[in-house]
């Protein structure tokens, strides 16, 4: 077994366990943290069904970027649901056999590439040419666009122009998941790639990504608007506070 098997294989497990474990603490830690007031975005649901079908539209379709902006949700989106696409498309190297459901959108998913760069490259040039937005955006605002346009296009050219053992990389991966460890191909542009997504896993519960499942937990999106009609008692009230309620 090759030296560079053995880094590897041990960088995507700390890699899945850093994004397990990060994600599992940020998601209790958004579970748990109070939420004092109602502060729902207006016009907001009065029911709890109304919630759902906001939270609905907002998850599938950005529904109030959408109404603030038309360029940003445009590019937003696009990126979104081309990386969706490419993410189930990536369930091929996980399965054996490979689901029918996914050799079915094998073809979206190889093209839904191009989308997802176009959409980062329209988000990053809004950073760059748009003034406001320049001024409050960090180095890890670009560094995170960068990161995903790296790893979208070194998975382009290992498609296009410099194409890889596929069947040797599913072998690998598949070997993590039983702990039978198979030979990974010295491809330069798939190394670069795999240390792309492994340092995104490793960057992503500590990141601005993280809005993915934060989005689940924003009390201006998931809250009823009925503060006339019932009392909002905060999580982890004390016991005197519910008792004046």
């Amino acid at each position: 077994m090759s030296l560079l098997t053995i880094i590897f294989a041990l960088l995507f497990y700390f890699a899945a366990a850093v994004i397990i474990i990060g994600l599992v603490y940020r998601i209790r830690l958004y579970a748990t943290t109070p939420t004092p007031l109602r502060i729902p975005t207006m016009p907001a649901p009065t029911t709890g069904a109304g919630v759902w079908r906001r939270m609905f539209f907002e998850i599938t379709l950005f529904n109030s970027l959408f109404k603030s902006n038309k360029w940003i949700w445009l590019f937003g989106w696009v990126f979104h649901a081309a990386l969706l696409l490419v993410l189930l498309r990536h369930l091929r190297y996980f399965t054996d056999p490979v689901w029918s459901w996914v050799a079915l959108i094998q073809p979206l998913g190889a093209y839904a590439a191009f989308a997802m760069v176009a959409g980062l490259a329209g988000l990053w040039a809004r950073r760059l040419l748009v003034d406001r937005v320049r001024y409050i955006s960090s180095p890890s605002d670009h560094l995170m666009l960068a990161l995903l346009i790296a790893i979208g296009i070194t998975g382009l050219g290992m498609k296009y122009v410099a194409a890889t053992d596929i069947v040797a990389v599913k072998a690998f991966f598949l070997g993590l998941m039983y702990f039978d460890w198979q030979p990974l191909p010295a491809d330069p542009v798939l190394i670069l790639h795999l240390l792309l997504v492994a340092m995104l896993m490793i960057i992503f519960p500590f990141s601005k990504l993280l809005h993915a499942p934060g989005v689940f937990f924003c009390p201006t999106r998931n809250q009823v608007d009925n503060a006339r009609e019932k009392r909002h008692m905060p999580t982890g009230a004390s016991p005197s506070l519910k008792q004046a309620g």
